[in-house]
This record gives structure tokens, C-alpha cells and sequence, in this order.
């Protein structure tokens, strides 16, 4: 019930958005929240590629077999500033949401393997919504809040090694966990208590993810690549309760909880499909690269708790193409300190797989489409440290078919360091 009465929600422009979290759309209300791309950002400034991309010194959060050429110990922080800008018929809200992107380090354990732990977020649910309603004379009868917190994170490991010449594979395991609370809080005009209906559920889930990488060199030193990753179908479990009671208000705002009207258990599923992604890309080590990537999912299941395929959304198949490289002018250039900056561009063309009824009555499902053009600047430091900045425009959504229309601008920075792991000891 909760997520219908959103979808009738999402319909109207009377719409207020609350800034006050790590994430302020309102799509983070569906599923699991509003999924995060696992991407650093070199990968994202380039549009996302990176399945088939390999280097000494970077982390690779698309492959893991692209581990297998990490020749220095890496440690990796980013960070995402997003400013989004709703338009919804006739009315535009703007909100500004910081996170954390990732904590993560990369370890080489051979000059054929190496590996990387870290920690990301998967998901993050953040939104606050209001509907008023007017009587005949104009004066407010009945105001409803629709508000949603929390998210999901993982922890993951990969390992990637060298099998043949040119020829690498790549494991990554992960564990996501999390918590969700979704609520409505529903007061009337002349009625003392106002009534909250609240969910309060717990994520828990592993997946797994192959990956394969073939490496080719050509004539003046260009290197063509091909990989692709197969991760895994994988169960998202959720579990929690969902409570309807009354409640009034103290003088400063608080909530007074009174009366339990009803109580259930909630036990679903969130089914994730496999994803695959392949990739092809061609370039010259520390100088040029250029890759193109699509990935393709089958529709996302749900059971239990979740939204069926009578509800006014649904899920269907979802993916990505993704256009992107950098250019380094020269990396040891002593005169200038912008030839040794690495630029980075891309484009992003994706159908996210989440349709949507806007005309009410479950018969006209739009897609929820997402376009973002991409750049950043890959700054270096003392020995081989970077900072890394990105900067992403992007539309996800219309209006049309009474929808809602999101614009972002993505702000991502991260700082790698990276020194040898094993120096060993000179004695004079």
C-alpha cells in the first residue's frame, strides 16, 4: 500500500524535497534505494568504462581481472557531491546531497596477481515529500509526508592473476548490508491525532562476480583489449516489520506516538538477475585510451513485501552503453606540470530497467531513462599519487506522461596513493 499511495505521490506537483541526506531523489524511494554505480572515479569521468581497461597503478571496480597488472600498492577514498534539480509538471525543487563513494585498497601479489578489499556504498534512500489538499474555500484539509532514509553498503574482495599470455581472470566476492524506513504521516484538518503508517526493514546479500581480460599488442605500441564480466544472480534479502499507529505533535515538532492500530512482519526478496558487461578498448600505456562498454541486465524480481507487476511500476530489463577514454601528453615532462595531467571524457546512454504509469491506471509504462556527459582531471602528486576530480552532467527521467524529470551535475573526487608494497632494506 505505502508504495502505491507514492506512485499517486510522484504524479502531483505539489512536491517538496528535503536536502538533509546523502541522497535526495525521489526514485530512491523504489526498491532498494537509488543504486549506485560501482565505479571509481577515473572510471566514471571516462562514462563508466572500464571492463576492459587495466593499469599498474589504478583500482578497477568493473573487472577484477584487470588486478593482475597492479604493480604498486594503491589506496583509494572518493567521495560525491550531487546538486539535482526536479522538475515535476510545472513546479523545479533543487537539493544538494554529499556521500562517500568508496574506501579501498589494491594489492599486488605477484608480477601475475594481485587483489583489492574495500568498502562502497551499493544504495542509498533519501527523500522527503509532502501533499496538500485544499477544501472548497481554499484552507488546507489534509497534509501527508512521505519520507524514506537509509541505505546499503558492501564489503568486497577480488583477485585477479594472469593465466596465459595476455590472457587474465578475475573472482570478486561481496557481502551488502543495510537498513530502510519508509513512512507516511497523514494529518487532518479538525482531527486531533494524526496517523503514521512506517516500514522498518534490514538488507542482507552476496554476490559473485567473474572476469576475464585479453590483451593484445599491436604495431607502434598500441594495445587492444577485450574483457567482460559475469556477475553473478543474487538474492537481496529483506526483512523487518511495518507498524500503523496514531501520533500527535509537541510544541517544537516532536512526535508523540499514542496508539498501535496494527503490526506485521515483513520477509521479501529483491532478485537481481545476471549482469553482463563487455567491453573493447584500444590505446598506448600512459599516453591514450579509448574503450566502448555495454552491459545488459534482465528484469529485476521481487517478492514478499515488494511491488508486483499489478502495482503502477514494475521493473524490466535494463543497460548501459558506455563511450570513454583519456589522453596523457606526456607523463615524465619536466616543463610543464598540465602535460602531465591526465584528461578524461565519456558518455553515457542508459535504460535503468524501472518503468513507471503515470496516467494512473497500469496500462502506460514509461521508462525511466538516464544520459550523462562526462569529464575530469586526473591531477599527480609527489611520486605517484593523484588526485582525481570528475565532473558529470546528466537527465534522468521526463515529464512526460506525468513523470518526474531529474538534472544532475555529479562532482566526484578521490585521492590515490600509491607507493611499493615491498621495498627491500639497502645496508650500506
Amino acid at each position: 500500500m505505502i508504495k502505491k499511495i507514492l506512485i499517486a505521490l510522484l504524479l502531483i506537483t505539489s512536491v517538496t524535497i528535503s536536502a538533509q541526506r546523502t541522497n535526495s531523489s525521489p526514485y530512491s524511494f523504489f526498491g532498494i534505494g537509488d543504486q549506485f554505480s560501482t565505479k571509481t572515479v577515473e572510471q566514471s569521468s571516462m562514462g563508466g568504462v572500464g571492463v576492459a581497461h587495466s593499469h599498474y597503478k589504478l583500482l578497477n571496480f568493473s573487472n577484477p581481472a584487470a588486478y593482475s597488472s597492479l604493480r604498486y600498492t594503491t589506496y583509494a577514498f572518493g567521495m560525491l557531491n550531487n546538486d539535482l534539480t526536479v522538475k515535476s509538471g510545472s513546479s523545479e525543487q533543487s537539493s544538494t546531497s554529499t556521500s562517500l563513494s568508496y574506501v579501498a585498497i589494491g594489492l599486488p601479489l605477484s608480477k601475475k596477481a594481485g587483489m583489492s578489499l574495500g568498502l562502497q556504498p551499493v544504495s542509498s534512500v533519501g527523500y522527503s515529500l509532502s501533499n496538500t489538499l485544499l477544501d472548497a474555500s481554499g484552507d488546507i484539509s489534509e497534509i501527508s509526508v512521505f519520507a524514506g532514509n537509509g541505505g546499503v553498503n558492501r564489503i568486497y574482495g577480488s583477485f585477479g592473476i594472469e593465466v596465459l599470455k595476455g590472457l587474465s581472470l578475475g573472482l570478486e566476492l561481496d557481502y551488502s548490508f543495510g537498513n530502510i524506513d519508509n513512512s507516511i504521516t497523514n494529518q487532518r484538518a479538525d482531527v486531533t491525532l494524526a496517523t503514521k503508517f512506517k516500514e522498518v526493514t534490514i538488507v542482507r546479500g552476496g554476490s559473485v562476480k567473474l572476469g576475464t581480460q585479453y590483451k593484445k599488442e599491436l604495431k607502434n605500441k598500441k594495445i587492444l583489449t577485450l574483457g567482460a564480466t559475469f556477475k553473478l544472480g543474487n538474492d537481496f534479502k529483506v526483512t523487518g516489520n511495518d507498524h500503523l499507529y496514531s501520533l500527535s505533535f509537541s510544541n517544537t515538532g516532536g512526535e508523540i506516538p499514542r496508539d498501535t492500530i496494527s503490526t506485521s512482519s515483513i520477509n521479501g526478496k529483491f532478485n537481481m538477475p545476471i549482469k553482463t558487461t563487455l567491453g573493447i578498448g584500444l590505446g598506448k600505456i600512459d599516453k591514450w585510451y579509448a574503450s566502448l562498454e555495454y552491459e545488459n541486465q534482465d528484469a529485476i524480481e521481487t517478492t514478499g513485501f515488494l511491488n508486483n507487476s499489478n502495482d503502477a511500476y514494475r521493473y524490466g530489463s535494463s543497460n548501459r552503453f558506455s563511450l570513454g577514454g583519456f589522453y596523457l601528453p606526456k607523463i615524465n615532462s619536466i616543463s610543464s606540470y598540465w602535460n602531465r595531467v591526465t584528461y578524461r571524457a565519456g558518455l553515457r546512454f542508459e535504460k535503468t530497467g524501472l518503468l513507471v504509469d503515470g496516467s494512473g491506471n497500469n496500462t502506460n509504462f514509461a521508462q525511466v531513462d538516464d544520459f550523462g556527459m562526462s569529464f575530469g582531471l586526473g591531477l599527480p602528486l609527489k611520486r605517484l599519487s593523484t588526485v582525481n576530480m570528475g565532473f558529470e552532467f546528466g537527465k534522468r527521467g521526463t515529464t512526460d506522461n506525468n513523470l518526474i524529470e531529474e538534472n544532475y551535475f555529479n562532482f566526484r573526487l578521490s585521492l590515490s596513493l600509491t607507493d611499493l608494497w615491498f621495498i627491500k632494506r639497502k645496508i650500506d
